[in-house]
């Protein structure tokens, strides 16, 4: 309930709201001077801004409107620190949220901005410890920096249809388990989910075009990434100390980072052609990482750009050898460097590493090549000891492609067998690296 106690002071638009707390009716009768909470506010051009509160109040409700005038704005640091407040409800002709509005109200646990806000401050709910629910509204369009900073708990969250900016640590150190960035969302700021340890997945709508640095740093649980096919660039450190196992890189992306996946858990990297260079230490200590394929234009490979990736074994070049110097693979004694037949610059070794021609085919002219007790197959030639990846579709032009087998072209030549041939309507092979 809300009323208000206007005093005349000189008519200063200075007005003084009566906040009541929503407590039993027994304490409201027993003591009702301590359950009130006094709201400062001010008045301009017939709307009201609240500017501050006082008072031990654990629930906060702004009203649509008051003697007749609408709540329009929520002033900044206008309820900074009240560590008492447990919910807070926000009227809906609120458009304005200032910045540190509710910072350290460690006691709220849910919150809801609705559609009339459009203005959201940069820390607005900083600090709010205890949140683990939160809606954004389809009214706004950035999410400030910081809004929801440590938020350690904060693990359900709705965001608006009309987010285009994802400010810089907008959700630092928040307790999300996944989370969709939708098709609306264009540029993620630096360390934006910085600390998230409890991510584990990311979802990236299409129209991501820009990611920060250190964007998803030290999200020790982040397992899995997908990319938007319209992202250009990868920021330093954007997914450094992340638990990632695979990545999906859009073929928009033309450069890496430093530190852009340093300490993670790859498997395998596909760099897509649109890539031209690859930053300092950018894969630096992924230790699982066993294979590497590098797209055709990339030109410059940075200063430990795979040093002490101890498991890696091959690195396949799709083009021309890139600048790079000795430390690109520092400590990745077990290694090869693959290029393809038609390419220039390689020698007997590359940035200290063996280089090999990669250069299997499929022979389709000798006795090898059909139905051979029952499955079709075909012999493989090439380098000796190359590795090859065999793969099937039954769509030629759309995939997907599915491995079948992978062997070692032991003396120059393996023979390839398919038994399942005939399950299907019609099968399409191709040989790939691993």
């Amino acid at each position: 309930m809300f009323w208000a106690n206007w005093k005349n002071q000189n008519m200063e638009t200075k007005r003084n709201l009566i906040l009541v707390c929503l407590l039993p009716v027994l304490l409201l009768i027993a003591w009702p001077a301590a359950l009130q909470a006094q709201l400062t506010f001010t008045t301009n051009n017939g709307s009201i801004s609240i500017t501050g509160y006082t008072g031990p109040c654990s629930v906060v409700a702004i009203p649509d409107s008051t003697n007749g005038y609408p709540v329009t704005s929520i002033e900044p640091r206008a309820f900074a620190n009240c560590s008492t407040a447990t919910n807070v409800t926000i009227g809906t002709n609120t458009t304005f949220i200032g910045d540190q509005a509710f910072f350290g109200c460690s006691g709220i646990g849910s919150i809801t901005i609705p559609n009339s806000v459009t203005n959201l401050g940069d820390n607005a709910f900083n600090g709010c410890y205890n949140l683990t629910n939160a809606t954004i509204g389809n009214g706004l369009n950035r999410i400030g920096s910081g809004v929801f900073a440590n938020c350690y708990i904060l693990a359900n969250f709705t965001i608006g249809s009309c987010i285009t900016n994802i400010s810089d640590q907008a959700f630092y150190e928040c307790g999300f388990s996944s989370f969709t960035i939708p098709n609306c969302v264009a540029t993620i700021g630096a360390m934006a989910f910085f600390g998230c340890t409890q991510l584990t997945n990311v979802m990236m709508g299409n129209n991501v075009t820009s990611i920060g640095d250190q964007a998803f740093e030290d999200c020790y649980g982040l397992n899995s990434v997908v990319i938007s096919d319209n992202l250009t660039s990868l920021g330093n450190s954007v997914f450094g100390t992340c638990d990632l196992t695979t990545i999906m890189i859009g073929n928009s992306v033309t450069n890496i980072g430093q530190d852009a996946f340093v300490n993670s858990r790859l498997t395998t990297v596909s760099i897509p052609d649109s890539v031209t260079s690859i930053g300092n230490q950018a894969f630096q200590w992924c230790n699982d990482l066993t294979n590497v394929t590098i797209g055709n234009n990339v030109s410059e490979l940075g200063t430990n750009s795979f040093a002490f990736c101890v498991d890696l074994t091959g690195i396949f070049f799709l083009g021309n050898a890139p600048s790079a110097d000795s430390s690109v693979f520092t400590y990745d004694d077990d290694a090869t460097v693959y290029y393809l037949p038609g390419t220039t610059g390689w020698g007997t070794t590359f940035a200290g590493l063996p280089t090999v021609l990669w250069n299997p085919q499929a022979q389709t002219s000798d006795g090898s090549f059909g139905v051979i007790s029952n499955q079709f197959g075909f012999n493989i030639t090439g380098t000796t000891n190359i590795p090859v990846v065999v793969e099937a579709s039954t769509n030629l032009g759309t995939g997907p492609w599915v491995p079948l087998q992978s062997v070692s072209l032991t003396n120059g030549s393996v023979y390839f067998g398919d038994p399942q041939w005939t399950n299907h309507p019609s099968r399409f092979y191709r040989l790939a690296s691993p």
